[in-house]
């Protein structure tokens, strides 16, 4: 199906920007795929919108589904994170609309009011195919839109930090963690930094946010303890003792630290900054959703 593979990249990318999750995106992808085979392309006009069309409305349809879930989640839910290396060209378009904090806002929408804005916001589609795929009156559809981009606009955080500088702090953090420096990493966070951890109850993780400089500083240098490492590993069906190692690599458009082990990913620590301090940390260790990363080379 060389017209669908020409397209694949595009649509996990919709799926992915609204369901916030790269499974379910693949899954969505495959779905619009077998539809796809049992079309004749040759009465299809535009086979691009019409795979758009397509992979949005499987896309809402999973969502629905997925917020139903995701209410009995253990502890905080986070979207799975994405390699945005250079290399990774599918993922790398388009980055400032897989941001991490832009997704977390994201899930306070509702799944119209999120698809309405990835498709104008991120893809730039105009109104009326919008309102095509959502099954409402193109009125009806800018006021969804417009809903959307107020929402966005009050709650996402605006970070104006070059990525050398981001990269930096990043690279204190990790110095000041290792070292078991409270006092440095304190020096690091925002007075008001907040913490967020996802382990979905397969790994061990906090159930709920941290708040506060200390607060934070001091639970990361508890978990950075061998026994607290060695049962983290263990939470996640590893042995206690594996070489726990970790790098720097780019996820969501922004520096990230990436734990491995026995050549698995096994944990994602995401740090947004502001003003040279680091104002969110969101840590992803649920083991299905960072099973499609690769260890960092660097």
């Amino acid at each position: 199906m060389p017209t669908f593979e020409e397209h694949r990249s595009l649509l996990t990318g919709v799926a992915y920007r609204i369901l916030g999750s790269v499974a379910d995106a693949e899954d969505v992808v495959q779905e619009a795929w077998l539809r796809w085979s049992a079309v004749d392309e040759s009465i299809v006009v535009e086979p691009k919108a019409y795979l758009v069309r397509v992979t949005s409305r499987l896309a809402i349809d999973r969502l629905r589904w997925a917020k139903s879930r995701r209410e009995s989640y253990v502890g905080p839910w986070l979207p799975e994170p994405i390699s945005t290396e250079p290399d990774v060209a599918e993922h790398a378009e388009l980055a400032d609309s897989v941001e991490m904090a832009l997704l977390v806002v994201l899930e306070t929408l509702s799944p119209l009011e999120r698809a309405v804005f990835v498709l104008r916001e991120a893809f730039d589609l105009p109104f009326s195919e919008i309102a095509e795929i959502i099954g409402r009156a193109e009125p009806a559809t800018r006021q969804l839109a417009r809903r959307a981009r107020e929402h966005v606009r009050e709650k996402r955080p605006r970070f104006e930090v070059d990525g050398d500088e981001r990269r930096r702090i990043t690279e204190r953090f990790v110095n000041a963690s290792a070292r078991g420096d409270l006092g440095g990493l304190i020096e690091l966070l925002s007075s008001e930094v907040t913490m967020v951890s996802d382990g979905g109850g397969k790994a061990r993780a906090a159930l709920r946010t941290i708040t506060g400089a200390e607060n934070v500083g001091r639970y990361l240098l508890s978990i950075n303890t061998p026994q607290n490492l060695g049962r983290f590993l263990v939470s996640i069906g590893m042995a206690e003792g594996a070489g726990l190692s970790f790098g720097m690599g780019a996820v969501n458009n922004a520096p990230a630290v990436i734990f491995s082990a026995e050549g698995r990913v096994v944990t994602v620590v995401s740090l947004l900054i502001s003003d040279g301090r680091i104002d969110t940390i969101y840590l992803v260790a649920n083991p299905e959703k960072i099973a499609h990363l690769s260890p960092p080379t660097r």
